[in-house]
């Protein structure tokens, strides 16, 4: 971890702005060598500053700069925690500010106020152009994800948009063309009838390990603590172990990925349900210890997800269901969700598939791509977020989503807060739009009454610029607490400032 170079003690102003001089070159010059090996990358001049602002902010974020806040903060300057989005103009302003305190003969002039709104100016311009332009009263848009009814109930597609939806999220993993058809022209005729627009988002399932015949032992057909499963490359027979020690025999769907695994790695099954380690390479695949279950044990069936937290897994994001379903996409999308993105290859593959497919259809009138969605859900995509940004944004217009399912089990969900806020404040220098997703509302969803967390999280989730719901029997319910939550935080907090408008708790009359 880089710190800065001055100690600063005793408020002193001359030693903060000399601290303060020296950050600023050093991160000018950072930023610009690192802007220079991206440039060839950006085709859309809309990014170019986002993409150095985002250059800027990995070159300040560098460092540790606790020391020079806490000496900034008693001098009444504005904090460097929020210059996500206009890294420089804050670095200037203080140091034009501390010039004149130190009685600097010929101090900085101060940066324009534009350069302290353009960043936010551009984050809004491009998530317009990735989710439309919201209503006047919420910022932050609203997208939830359709179940097969949705293409069979008119009345339920209509409901949503009238209770608020933005966007409607289709998964390419489930139902078939002729369903995702018929739910986007329920879509476009309620648009009609309810008067608001809404997009089409449609997620690409991409590479999913999960469990396929699973085969346990013992009377209660649970999984305990040193329990023993045997991971298979094939379907497992009775000739395949007879340890009695195993307590289950386990396939993986993908079986290329237990060739990457290595011994002490470790392996989460069912949403993090089931916590393993790699104990053993063998000819039928791997064998896992259970390192977490709860005392009453875990169950285990087939079609439950696989995460690898420790592996690089080298898979293609595209399989050659997402190819197929990429024919229609193209077509009627106007977002695509790009699931198991790892790094810039990834994107620009999925550019290159897009390509064709608009190419090969001159005659139909869509001549741009739809923007695309980059699901974060693992650590290598956390590794390699800027250059994802940067391929993606520098091409087409662009947003994240923040997966947090599986991110949540892929980092531990003690670190799930730390790296989601992570992802917000990078996302912002790029003036990228983030999509906050993952369980929001999830038990008022299912039950129809919230828990007192999920609310805060729903509050929470007005940083981002988009908030999605899952499918549940309570979702237009849902839509519409979730509208009101961030109807009322939009007035407290824009991103991770406070908006400061009188508070009214203590009121005589609320």
């Amino acid at each position: 971890m880089l710190m800065v170079s001055n100690q600063l003690t005793n408020l002193d102003s001359r030693a903060t702005l000399d601290a303060l001089r020296e950050l600023r070159t050093d991160v000018d010059a950072e930023a610009r060598d690192l802007f220079a090996k991206w440039q060839s990358q950006i085709v859309r001049r809309a990014f170019c500053n986002g993409a150095f602002n985002m250059a800027c902010y990995l070159a300040l974020r560098r460092r540790d700069l606790r020391e020079l806040q806490t000496a900034l903060t008693p001098l009444g300057l504005s904090s460097l925690g929020r210059s996500e989005s206009r890294v420089l103009p804050n670095l200037d302003a203080a140091i034009a500010t501390l010039e004149r305190v130190c009685a600097e003969p010929t101090p900085s002039d101060y940066p324009p106020a534009r350069a302290h709104t353009r960043g936010t100016t551009i984050l809004t311009r491009e998530s317009d152009r990735v989710f439309g332009v919201p209503d006047v009263r919420r910022r932050v848009r609203i997208m939830v994800t359709f179940p097969l009814e949705a293409a069979s109930d008119y009345e339920f597609v209509r409901d949503l948009v009238a209770h608020g939806m933005d966007a409607a999220r289709i998964n390419c993993a489930h139902d078939t063309p002729d369903d995702w058809g018929a739910m986007i022209r329920h879509v476009q005729r309620a648009v009609i009838e309810v008067g608001r627009p809404v997009k089409i988002h449609m997620d690409l399932g991409g590479p999913k390990p999960r469990t396929a015949d699973v085969t346990l032992r013992g009377k209660d057909e649970r999984l305990y603590i040193d329990d023993r499963i045997l991971l298979t490359r094939a379907a497992p027979t009775d000739d395949d172990a007879d340890d009695v020690k195993i307590a289950a025999r386990v396939r993986c769907t993908l079986p290329q990925v237990l060739d990457q695994l290595q011994v002490g790695h470790t392996v989460w099954i069912d949403d993090g349900k089931i916590g393993t380690r790699v104990e053993a390479k063998t000819d039928l695949g791997v064998m896992l210890r259970v390192t977490h279950a709860r005392e009453k044990g875990e169950r285990l069936r087939d079609e439950k997800g696989l995460n690898f937290p420790d592996t690089d897994v080298e898979l293609s994001a595209l399989t050659d269901d997402d190819l197929s379903a990429l024919d229609f996409v193209v077509t009627h999308a106007d977002l695509i969700g790009y699931s198991f993105v790892q790094t810039a290859d990834d994107v620009a593959r999925l550019h290159a598939e897009i390509a064709w497919r608009i190419g090969s259809r001159a005659g139909e009138k869509r001549t741009h791509p739809p923007a695309i969605i980059a699901k974060i859900e693992t650590r290598r995509a956390i590794r390699n977020l800027p250059e994802i940004i940067v391929s993606a944004a520098g091409q087409t217009p662009f947003g994240v989503m923040i997966a947090r399912g599986d991110l949540g089990v892929e980092v531990g969900y003690e670190r799930m807060a730390e790296i989601q806020e992570e992802i917000l404040w990078l996302c912002e220098a790029a003036h990228v739009p983030v999509i906050w997703a993952t369980e929001v509302l999830e038990r008022f969803v299912d039950k129809g009454t919230p828990s007192r967390s999920e609310m805060t999280d729903a509050a929470m989730s007005a940083r981002a610029e988009c908030v999605m719901l899952n499918k549940g029997e309570y979702v237009r319910e849902a839509v519409t607490i979730l509208d009101n939550v961030l109807k009322r935080m939009q007035e407290h907090q824009t991103k991770k400032t406070p908006t400061l408008r009188a508070l009214n708790a203590w009121a005589e009359t609320i």
